[in-house]
């Protein structure tokens, strides 16, 4: 690893000690969704649409009922009712279980319990669903399009911020701008414009999804899941059960990956509505097929750009209109999209149209930045068009036109302190990016992309044992090695070994409110609570040895885990030594802390990348890949290459070979991993990394989240790339053999 490091010296941060959790997961003992077990545990099974849009006129299970070892059914008519007409409420009950209509194949009809799960599967083949079908839309163009079935046929469009009359499949479009770009493109030199379509593809996570819930005789409800967020879960469960959040625990178990597709809640409400009818815990597991069929993808559809500049290579002008798939419910990420379509570039006239459209697919749901690689792809690949037809070094142009501390975005915010600058120039000077590719069929494609990143709640509480080690507990689920980085921030806060801090991760009743592991929020948000937890501690530990001495608080020191007096050198303790002390002074310390930051500092990264492709086959080969992103601090450097490294390999799946694979009956043809093509070792090459450490000033740390920004470059510096290689800009994802063989051989 190649990094720019921040000058700052710490004594746990930037080291890369041995995550907490490592032992039992490799040894099998870690327990995860598909792993657990509790007396008079039953089975759950769902049956689900065939058809992608279709009326339900009745439902029949009366022969399930009658099979042996079947307990109980479940349907929407089981869900509550939703009197306050809150679309959201709705929305969300209309996807755990369909009521008037099915909307996408997969779609949830209905719940079945039985003693094992083969008896449930076998209940699900005799319950009768009479369907009356509808036509599907299935892409953007055919929901938008004015002769398309309406989907929602009591849902309005939104529009610029204001509710309409007009009935379609267009649940919002809305707009941001700045200066005047008519004005921008007639001072322009050359302008460039392309549309450039995706497709839906799934984030990939090896764990199907799990979950077991028990419902009490108090009218308490207990679940324990594969989630990205206990307390969201707990709150939608609320929501779509309408049962207080008091009476709700989840307790989320080891997490299989997830990438954003463990956000939403699926069977869980099913779980435990199938749990209050049999008054024993229930558990359902998903299939493979299921997962791909019936959670949440992120989403296809087409962002058009157009972009004006004078022959200095300066960006005079810039346009895009973005419409985004959302699935059967409102929701895409088309709004993240357009934040994120020009962010990377200084231009003073900006105008962004953006589309949330209803179609007869997967609700859609969050997949590592969410709508910015879709936006990537089109702007990335304009901006090399432009880099060509100028003879610009393809750096040197987004040199010229890098944002800075102090821009603004389209969308209003403007930039704080950013790390862009650094990185484009790490580009510049990498290894790869200096040294030559040589040979046919070979090309050099770059690209920069931009993430901003969250901060929302976080809490973390810390207890301090009597052998000077700490108990952590706190409240985001650990995908990615977030126990570690929190526990780092700690002990470095503390003056502690890292060794010496055990992390936990709690239920809802353990830690306060914590939201979601996504949005490169956990490392920030939660590792800054671990921070002020850790200064209460030492506050606390500060005023206990002021007690134990008889000597003024302000009079104690404590520096590198060691107390002692700034009057008097003969009294000093260790960190353990004041611990082993506190039973008798006192009493336990203990530290809390909760912090919902609104200041974030986004995270920019490129990628650098050379490729082969065989004119014969069309098969691209990746030569050689280069991942670069601000970090603003690497708390553990290896899980920030960790991260950089399995972002670029989505990127480059998403870039090659993967897509959900519809028919022209909303059937999808690869629902297998078989057939579905991610890319494994052998169809990569290793990853180079380089950290850029500009740190983020509103952390104590520096640290900007860094498990997003990278996923966003990788699939137009491939189709730059590509392009480089064959003479022929490919528009749309994924550009796999086939596609490079047609329109090759069209050139």
């Amino acid at each position: 690893m190649t990094s720019i490091k921040d000058p700052k010296k710490y004594k746990v941060i930037g080291t890369r000690p041995v995550r907490p959790d490592g032992t039992d997961k490799v040894t099998g003992r870690a327990l995860y969704g598909a792993d657990f077990d509790i007396t008079g545990l039953l089975h759950g099974k769902i049956l689900r649409s065939p058809h992608p849009h279709a009326r339900i006129k009745s439902i029949n299970f009366d022969e399930a009922l009658k099979i042996d070892g079947v307990l109980a059914v479940v349907t929407s008519k089981d869900l509550p009712d939703n009197p306050d007409g809150n679309s959201s409420v709705a929305y969300g009950r209309g996807n755990i279980l369909a009521k008037d209509k099915v909307l996408y194949v997969g779609h949830a009809v209905a719940g079945v319990v039985a003693i094992d799960p083969h008896t449930a599967e076998e209940a699900l083949e005799v319950i009768k669903v009479d369907y009356e079908i509808l036509s599907p839309s299935l892409s953007v163009e055919e929901a938008m399009n004015d002769d398309s079935e309406i989907i929602h046929e009591n849902a309005f469009m939104k529009e610029f911020g204001e509710m309409t009359t007009v009935n379609n499949n267009i649940d919002e479009h809305f707009q941001h701008k700045m200066g005047n770009v008519s004005k921008g493109f007639d001072e322009a030199d050359l302008v460039v414009e392309g549309k450039y379509s995706t497709v839906m593809v799934h984030q990939g996570y090896i764990e199907p999804h799990a979950a077991t819930a028990l419902w009490k005789a108090d009218g308490s409800i207990t679940v324990w899941n594969s989630t990205q967020g206990a307390f969201p879960d707990r709150d939608e469960m609320s929501n779509i059960l309408d049962v207080p959040i008091s009476k709700i625990k989840v307790v989320p178990l080891e997490i299989g990956g997830g990438f954003g597709g463990k956000i939403p809640i699926y069977q869980e409400p099913v779980a435990a509505l199938l749990s209050k009818k049999t008054g024993k815990p229930v558990k359902i597991l998903m299939s493979r097929k299921e997962v791909f069929e019936s959670t949440g993808p992120t989403p296809g559809g087409y962002t058009w750009v157009k972009i004006g500049v004078k022959n200095n290579g300066k960006i005079t002008a810039m346009q895009a209109e973005l419409a985004f798939e959302a699935g059967a419910f409102p929701g895409s990420p088309v709004g993240m999209g357009s934040q994120c379509v020009f962010a990377v570039y200084k231009c003073e006239n900006q105008l962004v149209d953006g589309y949330d459209v209803i179609v007869n697919k997967p609700k859609t749901a969050a997949y590592r930045a969410p709508g910015s690689p879709n936006a990537a792809f089109a702007t990335e690949q304009v901006i090399d068009e432009i880099s060509k037809k100028l003879n610009i070094d393809p750096i040197e142009l987004r040199l010229i036109n890098a944002v800075k501390e102090g821009d603004r975005r389209v969308d209003g915010p403007k930039f704080p302190v950013i790390g862009l600058l650094e990185v484009l120039e790490a580009m510049k000077n990498s290894p790869q990016y200096k040294k030559s590719l040589d040979g046919p069929n070979k090309g050099r494609g770059i690209a920069v992309g931009y993430w901003f990143n969250v901060g929302l709640q976080s809490s973390c509480n810390i207890m301090v044992n009597s052998d000077g080690t700490i108990n952590l507990v706190e409240g985001s689920t650990d995908i990615g090695g977030s126990r570690a980085s929190i526990a780092m921030q700690a002990a470095e806060t503390l003056g502690i070994s890292y060794e010496d801090v055990n992390p936990i991760v709690g239920d809802t009743e353990s830690v306060g409110y914590t939201h979601v592991t996504g949005g490169s929020r956990t490392t920030f948000a939660t590792g800054y609570a671990a921070h002020l937890a850790a200064e209460e501690v030492n506050s606390k530990m500060i005023k206990r040895a002021a007690k134990i001495w008889g000597i003024p608080v302000d009079s104690v020191n404590y520096e590198n885990g060691e107390f002692s007096s700034k009057s008097d050198p003969e009294l000093n303790m260790s960190f353990k030594e004041l611990a082993s002390e506190l039973e008798n002074s006192g009493g336990s310390i203990t530290g809390t802390g909760s912090i919902n930051p609104k200041k974030v500092g986004g995270s920019f990264a490129g990628s650098i990348v050379d490729i082969e492709y065989d004119p014969e086959t069309g098969k691209v080969e990746i030569l050689d890949f280069t991942s670069i992103q601000d970090a603003g601090k690497a708390i553990h450097p290896s899980y920030v290459e960790g991260q950089m490294q399995g972002g670029s390999v989505q990127g480059i799946g998403w870039a090659l070979n993967e897509e959900y694979f519809y028919d022209k009956q909303g059937v999808m043809n690869n629902s297998s991993l078989l057939d579905y093509r991610m890319p494994t070792s052998l169809d990569l090459p290793n990853i180079n990394t380089i950290i850029v450490e500009v740190p983020d000033p509103s952390h104590p740390y520096g640290v900007r989240g860094v498990g997003e920004a990278n996923i966003v470059p990788p699939t137009p510096a491939i189709a730059n790339a590509i392009q480089q290689a064959t003479g022929v800009r490919f528009n749309s994802l994924p550009i796999n053999p086939a596609a490079i063989v047609e329109k090759t051989n069209r050139k």
